[in-house]
């Protein structure tokens, strides 16, 4: 894969996609979602490869972007462009027609709650977390497709509390309204995980594939079109609540949002 910070490796019939940047909570630049893409591309590919775990190094998931990279953005156009170049990021993890698995230990933040949502199942350790907790951070917001993945698990009310207010999910709270489909000692957490791919990977590829294409043809039918929200996306990406809260982010203090 074309990134030092994200690593690609085949275990018999499973391939293993590991965010590799510890020291910032595998926080993701544009290279790293990048190679995520290639990396889907090489697992479809490879026929020998029935099923995708993506985890994190160094007892985080991923902490979602970069905000390093949001420096540079002057309008709200270039956070609609943001978006549709995330979008097609976790669209790409979704039409995976193999299964995937999301190996949560630690916090799967922002974009990297939108990777853990995208994937089949989301196996978890118990210091696992997870939410988008922009409202008190950067002032930016979700897509309409990343909004409506939060709220095909989770409901609208629950969706709305975490959007809103901006707190996590622990890990317990997380599989109790389905968000986790299991959670273990972070120790054993690795070792669940190849055991579920094991089994997914004796299944028949034929009623997997059938199953996740149906999914996201009912997927697809309740979705609004792409853009129906970009006037949305750029009053928010271009208010001054972003601008401080990218500033803020980036010199280590609270915003002063306005």
């Amino acid at each position: 894969m074309p990134s030092s910070n994200l690593d690609w490796d085949i275990n018999g019939s499973v391939g293993v996609v590991t965010f590799n940047r510890p020291e910032s909570r595998n926080a993701l630049t544009w290279e790293m979602y990048d190679a995520l893409v290639a990396a889907c591309e090489t697992a479809d590919a490879a026929g020998d490869v029935r099923v995708l775990i993506i985890r994190g190094a160094g007892g985080a998931f991923a902490a979602g972007t970069d905000i390093a990279q949001f420096r540079e953005f002057s309008t709200g156009d270039a956070g609609v462009a943001y978006e549709r170049r995330l979008d097609a990021v976790i669209d790409r993890i979704e039409r995976l027609s193999i299964p995937t698995i999301a190996e949560v230990d630690g916090a799967a933040v922002g974009g990297g709650c939108a990777i853990a949502l995208a994937c089949d199942f989301r196996l978890c350790s118990d210091r696992a977390r997870f939410g988008v907790p922009v409202a008190r951070t950067l002032g930016n917001c979700l897509s309409m497709a990343n909004t409506a993945r939060l709220v095909d698990v989770l409901g609208v009310a629950a969706t709305r509390d975490l959007l809103l207010s901006g707190r996590l999910i622990e890990a317990d709270e997380a599989y109790r309204r389905g968000l986790a489909t299991g959670v273990w000692p972070a120790d054993q957490l690795p070792g669940e995980a190849i055991k579920l791919a094991e089994a997914l990977a004796s299944r028949a590829p034929s009623t997997i594939a059938a199953t996740k294409a149906m999914l996201l043809r009912l997927r697809d039918h309740r979705r609004p079109a792409a853009g129906s929200a970009d006037d949305i996306l750029r009053e928010c990406y271009g208010s001054a609540d972003f601008q401080e809260g990218v500033a803020a982010f980036l010199e280590g203090r609270k915003p002063n949002f306005s």
